[in-house]
């Protein structure tokens, strides 16, 4: 299946289980995989045959931007299933939002969740 990628989209948002999280807010990752047919947008050279990254990015800030959730599994899976309702020709997302230095002990770079979810999952 062919894919768009859109790599290392930044946004604020305050999501997290700790208060401090919820008011400091903090920067966030999010990797896209979109999967769907761009046969006919190689061929047509048109946008209105593609997926509009503009349009992607987006969505992607309204979720990450927008209401406060306390894991980002959620988050993922909130910006799946708005991708699905805003873009008809979407088949299948693979999403990764990161969330650097998240206020837990030790030494590292980040947390992360990847998911991966198809059409038919989200209807």
């Amino acid at each position: 299946m062919d894919k768009i990628m859109l790599n290392g989209l930044m946004f604020y948002g305050y999501h997290g289980l700790f208060p401090e999280e919820n008011k400091l807010g903090q920067r966030f990752t999010v990797d896209l995989v979109l999967k769907c047919d761009l046969s006919l947008a190689g061929r047509s050279d048109q946008m209105t045959d593609s997926i509009d990254y503009g349009q992607v990015y987006e969505v992607a800030k309204s979720v990450v931007e927008g209401e406060a959730k306390n894991l980002i599994e959620a988050v993922a899976e909130e910006i799946a299933q708005k991708m699905f309702r805003t873009f008809a020709s979407l088949e299948a997302i693979t999403i990764k939002v990161d969330k650097p230095g998240p206020p837990i002990p030790g030494y590292y770079q980040s947390a992360a969740v990847e998911i991966e979810r198809e059409r038919h999952y989200a209807e």
